[in-house]
Order: structure tokens, then sequence, then C-alpha cells
């Protein structure tokens, strides 16, 4: 058993290194490059221009690495009089070491519909919410925010794009290694993979278990062809290697 591990930055290469030492012999092959966003230069003035008990929320740790390294760069501080928002626990973790702020999250479903649903969501009627994000993306919480009230701007604190493989060469060479588990934690990592490996040969891939970290990006795989589906109880390194030991472990 092989597991492709695809998440990108240092975090898919530090999961791989442990399932190796654990005996679960790992492929790091990123599908997305990230790199600055192209509004990083405006974090600044959106920050300035937000009221007292206005709203900040970084959708990934990407985005809280990229806008704390921006503003570091120019000596400007996190203010102390907005409020903080993640999705997960360890984004939450990580905008909190940056910002020296507390941070909102939900402490149940870690995406948008657990974030809306915080007692501090129920009434945007005039906040401001400036949105920490990459490219694309999902709109799901913007559109809500608006309709309770909100005004919602969006930073492009990086960029996803796609990596740069031979398709035919990277198909054989993950069929030699024996990969059976392919690990994908976002949607764009999903359109990637499928996009990369060419037709003929996307057979031996949808044979593949395919573990993720959402019910809606496992939705979209079976929606391809996987048939072989499994969702990780959180996106963090930690719980992904629990399910992927889980389902190495079977017999």
């Amino acid at each position: 058993m092989t597991v492709l591990v695809t998440r990108p930055d240092e975090r898919g290469q530090q999961l791989a290194d442990e399932l190796n030492r654990a005996g679960i012999v790992a492929l790091h092959s990123p599908l997305l490059t990230i790199s600055p966003g192209s509004q990083l230069t405006q974090l600044p003035s959106q920050l300035s221009q937000l009221k007292p008990g206005d709203m900040v929320f970084a959708v990934s740790k990407n985005a809280v690495d990229f806008a704390a390294q921006t503003l570091r760069d120019i000596g400007f501080a996190w203010r102390n009089d907005l409020l903080y928002l993640a999705v997960g626990h360890r984004t939450a973790l990580h905008f909190t070491e940056q910002t020296q702020q507390p941070v909102h999250y939900p402490l149940v479903t870690e995406n948008s519909e657990g974030l809306l649903a915080l007692s501090e969501m129920t009434d945007l009627t005039d906040k401001n919410i400036l949105v920490l994000r990459g490219n694309g993306g999902r709109e799901y919480f913007s559109e809500v925010a608006r309709q309770r009230g909100a005004t919602v701007e969006l930073l492009e604190c990086y960029q996803r794009q796609n990596t740069e493989l031979d398709p035919v060469e990277t198909a054989r060479l993950w069929q030699r290694c024996g990969v059976n588990i392919l690990l994908v934690t976002s949607m764009q990592s999903l359109q990637a993979l499928l996009e990369l490996i060419p037709r003929e040969e996307q057979q031996w891939l949808l044979d593949c278990c395919l573990v993720t970290v959402s019910e809606r990006i496992a939705a979209l795989a079976r929606s391809y062809g996987f048939q072989q589906v499994e969702v990780a109880q959180g996106a963090d390194n930690a719980n992904l290697f629990t399910k992927l030991t889980e389902l190495t472990s079977l017999p």
C-alpha cells in the first residue's frame, strides 16, 4: 500500500515523512503551487478602513501566513479592536499566534456553515467583514453574510496554480510505486488531479481509495467516479494521519 499525499507546502511533506516513519509508504507530490496573492498590497489599507468591532476571517493557514508576512514587512500591527475568525481549530491557533488576539472558530463543524452558526454571526447588520483567502474558492460564507446585513470584502492573499508535471510520466511513476490511496485536501487539488492524469489512465486512478477532508469534496469525488471515498475528522495533519493509518491497517 502506498499513500499519495497531494497537500501542497511543508504540511504535505511533514505528513508524508510522518507516515514513512510509521512504516507506511508515502509519496509527497503536490498538485498545486502556492504563491503570494495579487491583492496583498491592499491589506494594510483594508484593515485600516474597518470600524471597531468589524471582522477579519482567515480562510486557511496559507492566508494567515501571507497576510502576516505582508504586515511584518511594513511594520503594521494587527488591530486589537476587531473580531478575528477562522474555520478550523489549527488555523485559529495559527491566526492567534500571528495576531496575538483571540480568534473565534466553530468547535464542532469546521466549515463555513459551522462558522456562520456562531452566535456572533447571527446579526451582521452594518458589519464589515474582510475575508483573507486564496484565488477562487467557495462563496457560500460571503453570500450568507451579505444576506445577514454585512458588507464583505474579499482579499486574495495567495494564489494556487497547477504544478507543472508530465502527465504520462507522473501516472506511470505513481503506478510503479503502488499508489492506491490518494490524499486530496481541496476541491482545486481534486480538479488538478483529474486534469493531470490522461483520460486513458484514469480508471486506475478511480480505483484508488480517495481520502479527503469534507463531505463536499467527497461528493464531488464520487460524481467524478471514485468508488471508495473516506472523509477524515479534520483537515489537520493529526486527523489525516489517524485516518490514513486506519485505512492502511485494514486486512
